[in-house]
Parts: structure tokens; C-alpha cells; sequence
């Protein structure tokens, strides 16, 4: 069973959506795990301290090493894969999200304030991550983006794995339009090839729609996806 180790100053904020749908249901079938460390309970002083100024001056606070080191000591086994999400981590894709559901477990961090101190990303190789460009509040938001993304890809999660194949990213090409009932809506009607019943022409067009869009719309993923192709 797949799981997910989140270590927070927020765990109340847990699970959140992800108890609820399709994620909520597999969380109930024992299909993957959540568990929830509040990094604040490592903290030794009397005011649970768990941050400090950074050294050389400059806004913001950082959390303290050593509060997160106890934390991820205590709570981790050796060998376990440690993810601080951060904006300046690599960017987060459904590549790396297929690589991280073949694991049994991993421990994502959710950073606050400025960030964290240096040292403890480099003593516990720690593996930074990013969702996007832009910057959050916190980590969590982040956390539930990357463990959606990786429930979705585990079996049984979704009804019909086929769906799961015939997504964007999959093949390198963002997903062709998708229509269902009515027929035809305000004077619109679905493209006559999808009520054809050929579905080798069906096939060719969804293929020419997710080409057309890719291109046009994300042209790092189409330059990556003709590459691709010609070898």
C-alpha cells in the first residue's frame, strides 16, 4: 500500500480533499495511507519554537534545523524518499509522478515562512520539488497537487485505467476535446466524426486535436514530442 508521510505546522488542515471522491474512497479500501506529523511537537522549548531569524539579515523567518531534523529522524526510516516542496526545487511532472507511485512510501515537507535552513535539505538528501512557477503561502496546498496527482496513477483508484492512458501528458501532447449529451446545445453541435462509429477515424482525429492543441498552446511539450518521434 502506497503512502504518504506529510510533515506540517498545520496538521489539522489534513486530509482535506483528499477525503473526499475517488481519493476519499481508496483512503477508506486501504488502496493508500495518509499519515500526518506536526513538526511543532519536535520543538524542545516551552513556546515550541520553530523558527528563527536567517543569518546575514533579510525578511522573513526560516524553520529551524534542528526542530526539523528531530521531526524527519523520528519519524523516517533510512532509505525513505524525502520531498521538501519548494519553488525552487525541479518541476514537479506526471514523469516524476509515475516514478514516486512505485514507491512504498514518501515524506513530503511543507515549508513556511522563508523557507528552511540549507543544512538540513543537504544532511537528510532531502529532494526538492516544485508545482509551478509562483509562489505559495506554505507547502500544503503543493502536497495535496502532488498527492492527487500520484493516488490517480495507483491501481484501482480510478474505475477505468484506460482513462488514465488517454490523458494529457501521457504520450507528451496535451488531451483532445471531449463532448457528451445533448447532441447539439445553444445551435453547437459535437463533431460528426465522434458520431461516426469508426473508430479508427475517431482515433486519427483525437491524435490530430491533441497535436493541434500541444502546438499551439504548449510548444516546450511539442518541440520535446517531435523530438521524441524522430528517433
Amino acid at each position: 500500500m502506497w503512502k504518504a508521510r506529510v510533515f506540517t505546522l498545520y496538521p489539522e488542515i489534513f486530509p482535506g480533499p483528499l477525503n473526499k471522491g475517488l481519493y476519499g474512497k481508496a483512503l477508506e479500501k486501504k488502496l493508500w495511507n495518509l499519515e500526518v506529523v506536526n513538526i511543532r511537537d519536535s520543538a524542545d522549548d516551552k513556546h515550541k519554537t520553530v523558527d528563527d531569524t536567517p543569518f546575514g539579515g533579510g525578511s522573513g523567518m526560516l524553520l529551524k534545523p534542528d526542530v526539523l531534523g528531530k521531526s524527519l529522524d523520528t519519524n523516517t526510516k533510512i532509505g525513505e524518499r524525502i520531498f521538501y516542496l519548494s519553488p525552487k526545487g525541479k518541476k514537479f511532472s506526471q514523469k516524476i509522478a509515475k516514478e514516486i507511485s512505485k514507491e512504498k512510501i514518501i515524506n513530503l515537507v511543507c515549508g513556511h515562512f522563508e523557507g528552511v535552513d540549507e543544512r538540513i535539505l543537504n544532511t537528510r538528501n532531502i529532494e526538492e520539488i516544485s508545482i509551478g512557477d509562483y509562489i505559495l503561502s506554505g507547502g500544503e496546498s503543493a502536497s495535496f497537487v502532488l498527492i492527487d496527482t500520484v493516488v490517480r496513477l495507483l491501481p484501482g483508484v480510478l474505475g477505468n485505467d484506460i482513462s488514465k492512458n488517454e490523458e494529457s501528458f501521457e504520450d507528451g501532447l496535451l488531451e483532445y476535446p471531449q463532448y457528451t449529451k445533448p447532441q447539439i446545445w445553444e445551435k453547437k453541435s459535437v463533431p460528426d466524426v465522434l458520431l461516426s462509429g469508426d473508430h479508427a477515424k475517431i482515433k486519427d482525429w483525437r491524435l490530430s486535436q491533441s497535436k493541434d492543441i500541444t502546438r499551439r498552446r504548449r510548444p516546450d511539450l511539442w518541440k520535446k514530442y517531435l523530438s521524441k518521434e524522430k528517433k
